[in-house]
């Protein structure tokens, strides 16, 4: 049943980000929603952060955490203290438009079975075109790779409203990410063991497997700057980036397919390993070889994720005996698509 104005709660994870808070808060603070606040959940930042927030923005409400848990693991510690229907989950590089809310959470509310939802992500820096971080809607192929409607890879594409369309994705960006508060805590929020990237597609992917819906409202847009915490250069994302993808493989997919498909991506790792060396990229060949021996050595803990994961699956279905919903998988090849075929455009597939 709908409410007229379900409460949101607007949740901007923060650790030394005092110069993107003064910039992108205001834009914030112009929401035109009736029933919203906004809250900043500090990771222990060491610059004057919090002093600049109760000084210049008395109106938002802190949460502290004690250490900097990262993306993950900050929002895990802080939400258990936000009171709201609805989380959204937002990045402080990331400026929003008056009316943002509205749409998203008017679609969330015509569809109980719709867990979690994004808008339309622009570059903020080039605001013609899609950003990487979720641009609009994400996808998910055969093989695990992730890509989005109007970002293959690393290519973006000019938003000329070929994707303003309401659709169901496989994944909502960890940018601006909007999420039923109690199905967050339910599932046992991110997992911890990402630290920070793609635990928003292994979240999301946990509400598909009980049947729940991910959605993209391109009515609602926001702008990102991208790459605020880690440049994707460093050889920390690379490793986030190898070793998380195998453990949301791991922690996601049946059993059968398992068996053939890691060693598939081990594979093709190592042949991305191979070609990051042939440029020069030897740090980043290294993070790719550790992803892998700490994705080995974690298999005790995976195994155990997975049982756990089954049976919260099995109790918190969004009907009785509710499949995997297995819209926006496509079934494909990207890397084929892409590297091979030449296609840069989502529309293209």
């Amino acid at each position: 049943m709908m409410q007229p104005n379900p409460s949101v709660a607007v949740v901007i994870l923060n650790w030394n980000g005092k110069h993107l808070l003064q910039q992108f808060l205001p834009s914030v603070l112009q929401t035109q929603y009736p029933n919203f606040r906004i809250v900043v959940a500090d990771n222990a930042s060491t610059d004057d952060s919090i002093v600049m927030l109760r000084e210049h923005f008395p109106m938002v409400s802190i949460v502290q955490n004690a250490v900097n848990f990262g993306f993950t693991g900050g929002y895990n510690q802080s939400l258990p203290e936000v009171k709201a229907d609805y989380y959204v989950l937002l990045n402080s590089d990331v400026e929003v438009t008056p009316q943002w809310l509205t749409p998203v959470i008017a679609l969330m509310e015509s569809d109980e079975r719709i867990a979690a939802c994004q808008p339309k992500v622009l570059a903020y820096h080039q605001k013609t075109h899609f950003e990487y971080a979720g641009a609009g809607g994400g996808w998910i192929d055969a093989l695990g790779y992730a890509f989005c409607r109007g970002r293959f890879f690393d290519v973006c594409e000019p938003d000329v409203g070929q994707y303003d369309t309401i659709e169901e994705v496989f994944w909502a960006s960890g940018c601006a990410m909007f999420i039923r508060a109690n199905l967050f805590h339910q599932f046992g929020g991110f997992d911890n063991h990402f630290f920070a990237h793609m635990e928003e597609i292994d979240l999301c992917w946990r509400l598909k497997r009980a049947g729940y819906r991910i959605m993209v409202c391109p009515q609602s847009v926001v702008y990102h700057v991208g790459g605020g915490s880690l440049h994707k250069s460093n050889p920390r994302k690379t490793f986030l980036n190898y070793h998380n993808n195998l453990l949301m493989l791991y922690k996601n997919l049946p059993a059968l397919k398992l068996w053939w498909l890691l060693p598939v991506r081990f594979v093709l790792d190592w042949v991305s390993g191979i070609k990051l060396l042939a440029e020069g990229k030897w740090a980043d060949t290294r993070a790719i070889i550790r992803a892998q021996y700490y994705f080995l050595k974690g298999l005790p803990v995976w195994r155990r994720q997975r049982r756990v994961g089954r049976q919260t699956i099995k109790h918190h279905n969004a009907y009785p005996n509710a499949k995997p919903n297995l819209t926006a998988l496509y079934q494909g090849s990207i890397i084929v698509q892409h590297f091979l075929l030449r296609k840069n455009r989502f529309s293209d597939l």
